[in-house]
């Protein structure tokens, strides 16, 4: 019996290091905190409507190009990731008809409570609206045709996690567009250097690094603070 006692330590002793190599760590949040102020359960939807849906918003203003840009047709599978109030559910709805669908992709409970109110109103029932998380889309395998993103990618707190998972969702050759800030320093706004983590390359790069292919930057004379790039998942 006095044999075993030290073979037992030895066990014990390398459970911590057992345990740590079978549970690797994640990958690190690239900008800790940026969606807090979407998960206050007290947010005011129609302050971030004023701010989304308004004529100052150069988004706003140029959202029927964006629109006629992601090529829609009846019957599409869409995954609006980050809807927030609704702003591309509508056209993008009305685009792919009733035999398609549209996710409705958000974090935030009470864009989530908004969204749900804006598909039984205006009987959106192609609309399904998802609580996605900070690491992934929710959606299922194979379930999109387009990933679309609109001043969203920079709210990506897990960007790598967050791709794969919509490379799983996209169906083989379905599209991923992304429209983002132009982050320049020196150029840009000042609001947009500070809120926005990096420039149009950093983020390309991300995106090619997890596996899309760049087919092309669109051109959309009217956004000047944000550039629109179109990626395949092969």
């Amino acid at each position: 019996m006095k044999a075993a006692r030290p073979l037992l330590l030895i066990a014990i002793l390398a459970l911590p290091s057992l345990r740590v190599i079978a549970e690797p760590p994640g990958e690190p949040s690239v900008r800790p905190g940026v969606n807090d102020k979407y998960l206050e359960p007290n947010l005011d939807v129609e302050t971030w409507i004023g701010r989304f849906e308004g004529e100052s918003r150069q988004i706003f203003r140029s959202r029927d190009e964006i629109v006629v840009a992601l090529n829609l047709r009846e019957g599409l599978r869409v995954g609006d990731i980050g809807a927030g109030t609704g702003l591309f559910v509508r056209p993008i709805a009305a685009a792919v008809g009733g035999n398609g669908k549209v996710f409705a992709v958000e974090i935030s409970p009470r864009f989530i409570e908004h969204l749900e109110a804006l598909k039984k109103n205006e009987q959106l029932s192609q609309v399904e609206v998802v609580e996605g998380g900070s690491r992934s889309a929710k959606l299922a395998a194979n379930s999109i045709d387009l990933a679309f993103l609109c001043d969203v990618y920079h709210h990506f707190e897990f960007p790598s996690a967050m791709l794969a998972s919509l490379r799983r969702a996209l169906r083989p050759g379905g599209e991923l567009v992304v429209v983002d800030f132009k982050r320049i320093p020196g150029q840009s706004e000042e609001w947009i250097v500070e809120h926005v983590r990096a420039g149009q390359d950093v983020f390309t790069r991300e995106i090619l690094d997890a596996g899309f292919e760049l087919i092309e930057e669109v051109s959309i004379e009217a956004l000047e603070d944000n550039y629109v790039l179109r990626f395949r998942s092969p």
